[in-house]
């Protein structure tokens, strides 16, 4: 796993994407080397931001200060979310690949993982944001946001899908993400006491659990 090129894939996913998807869909890949190089990492982001802020720092509560879950909880909590999250991608990217022939695009699993890991980077990085306290629902937003427009830059460059018919896959693909997140944090609650903005993204990449 090298640190440097997956930071720089970060980077230039973010800030080029015009250019980046291009690059992105030609490159030969595999499901396995996609997670170990970039997924596994990326996506625990949200989950150390979510352990540091319920286990660490703390959940600030109105008019009540600040409430911690302990150590324990908030570490075993972002384990499973961190699980979750690692399953969730992949989910999806089955579904965007089986939706490929409905928007003139072209089945590949490979590509569909593309499609929707690279897209989630906003989420992952955005996720960062939520240790500050307060803006902690900006960063989820912020980066759902992005991870959309990322998403529709994409698709047409993986899914060989026409520009005309992006919008619409990229709408049905968000419908299918938050979907599948809602589905991941109900077993994520079944799992542990812990409840999220789901398993890493309502398709947003940020996670977390609220103490009950």
């Amino acid at each position: 796993m090298d640190t440097s090129k997956m930071i720089a894939r970060a980077r230039a996913t973010l800030l080029t994407p015009k250019t980046e998807w291009p690059i992105i869909a030609e490159e030969p890949e595999t499901v396995g080397h996609l997670y170990s190089n970039y997924i596994i990492e990326m996506a625990a982001i949200p989950a150390v931001v979510q352990f540091l802020t319920y286990g660490l720092i703390g959940v600030r509560i109105p008019f009540g200060g600040y409430y911690r879950v302990g150590i324990v909880n908030a570490l075993v909590s972002a384990v499973v979310t961190y699980a979750l999250a690692l399953i969730g991608v992949y989910i999806v990217a089955l579904i965007v690949d089986a939706l490929a022939p409905s928007f003139e695009g072209q089945r590949n699993r490979v590509q569909a993982l593309k499609a929707v890991a690279y897209a989630y980077t906003a989420t992952w990085v955005a996720s960062i944001l939520g240790i500050i306290p307060g803006i902690g629902i900006v960063a989820v937003l912020v980066g759902l946001i992005y991870a959309i427009y990322l998403l529709r830059l994409g698709l047409p460059a993986t899914m060989k899908c026409p520009d005309s018919r992006a919008v619409a896959y990229t709408a049905v693909t968000l419908i299918v993400g938050i979907v599948v997140a809602i589905v991941l944090d109900y077993i994520g609650r079944r799992l542990f006491l812990g409840a999220g903005y789901g398993f890493g993204v309502p398709p947003p990449g940020y996670t977390g659990s609220f103490p009950h």
